[in-house]
């Protein structure tokens, strides 16, 4: 049996509309219609038809733009797909649009564990000590200072502590595994879960890749079972009618983590639901009803299992049920890591600043 979800959001669409403009729009039904180009344009039109797009529009005109832009082309059977330049633009305006909504800047990098390699000089200072480098000197900050305690009329007498030194910051390697819930439950109730989660995926991608490129990013799917996919894979991805594996999800994540040879890395997990699935014996065990013991144990060790190998888990919870926040409380409480309560609509913002702050150390 295949599951479509193609509820439209008259607010969202009104939003994307007057904060975005059509390309925007266009991005967001892409990704909504689980990469269907064709079904998108289909969407458009039948926006326009309803009132929410402008009716003096050119519709086909704007196709045709993003064919001569490399956006969209066809495929050998003559069907109109996503075209290379489409897959960039995609998670620039992902990145974009994740930004625009975030109170404050965030320029800033974030605090991390341990130390990578390569610095980073910074305005500030402070007193030298022995065995910092030389070249760190700040030359007039420490001239100024021997200036203070020498006479006018006498050579100038720098000693050791005169000296300052420029404060320097590690830009650390982090390795980060996003993983996605793709079980049925977020498509439902008429909540589109999905899509803010993909969004996320390409904007963090983007985001990695233009600003950080020491770090990594890969992003697995967990419903039944868990699976990697690549980056240009995330437009694609549709939810189905799955249970929520988490424990062959946090496996996935350690087996993709061990690869990288990053000194820090770290899981974040975006979820809606409690884990009700687990393979056992090489068969799928599953329950839906309530909070089930086995399955909770058994993924609760998985999460101890990340902790003990120093593999923070950061869970983003789409829901509020007090059952299922006890549950992430205790997996965060197990694994050292975190827990943020967000609406899909608000759940760029808190990832992405989440992950900027936390790739900041200083080092003395």
């Amino acid at each position: 049996m295949r599951h479509r979800y193609s509820y439209l959001d008259p607010d969202l669409i009104r939003q994307l509309l007057a904060e975005m403009g059509l390309r925007r729009l266009f991005n967001h039904l892409l990704l909504q219609s689980g990469g269907d180009v064709e079904e998108a344009m289909r969407w458009m039109k039948a926006l326009q038809e309803r009132g929410y797009i402008d009716p003096n529009i050119d519709l086909q005109a704007f196709f045709a733009r993003l064919v001569e832009e490399n956006i969209i082309g066809q495929d050998a059977n003559g069907n109109v797909v996503l075209a290379a330049g489409g897959e960039r633009q995609i998670r620039r305006d992902a990145l974009d649009e994740i930004f625009s909504g975030l109170q404050k800047s965030m320029s800033g990098y974030h605090s991390v564990p341990n130390a990578g390699q390569g610095t980073e000089r910074l305005t500030e200072t402070r007193t030298y000590q022995f065995g910092d480098d030389p070249m760190s000197i700040d030359s007039i900050r420490s001239l100024q200072n021997a200036m203070k305690h020498t006479d006018p009329a006498d050579p100038i007498l720098m000693t050791e502590d005169d000296l300052e030194v420029y404060e320097t910051e590690h830009n650390s390697g982090c390795a980060t595994v996003v993983m996605i819930d793709i079980s049925h439950s977020m498509v439902l109730y008429g909540e589109d879960r999905i899509t803010p989660a993909k969004k996320v995926a390409l904007a963090l991608t983007e985001l990695i890749l233009t600003k950080y490129p020491k770090d990594s990013i890969d992003v697995l799917l967990f419903g039944d079972d868990a699976v990697e996919v690549p980056i240009s894979e995330i437009p694609y991805v549709k939810v189905g009618p799955y249970h929520t594996n988490t424990k062959a999800g946090l496996e996935l994540a350690q087996q993709i983590l061990r690869r990288r040879k990053h000194n820090n890395k770290q899981i974040f997990m975006i979820t809606d639901g409690k884990p009700s699935a687990l393979f056992e014996n090489g068969r799928l065990y599953t329950n839906s009803f309530g909070l089930d013991m086995k399955i909770v144990n058994r993924t609760l060790e998985e999460a101890d299992r990340c902790r003990r190998v120093g593999i923070p888990i950061t869970t983003f919870m789409l829901a509020t049920d007090p059952m299922l926040v006890n549950f992430v409380e205790q997996l965060s409480k197990i694994n050292r890591g975190r827990a943020f309560y967000s609406s899909p609509d608000r759940l760029g913002e808190y990832i992405l600043a989440d992950y900027i702050r936390n790739r900041r150390k200083f080092v003395h």
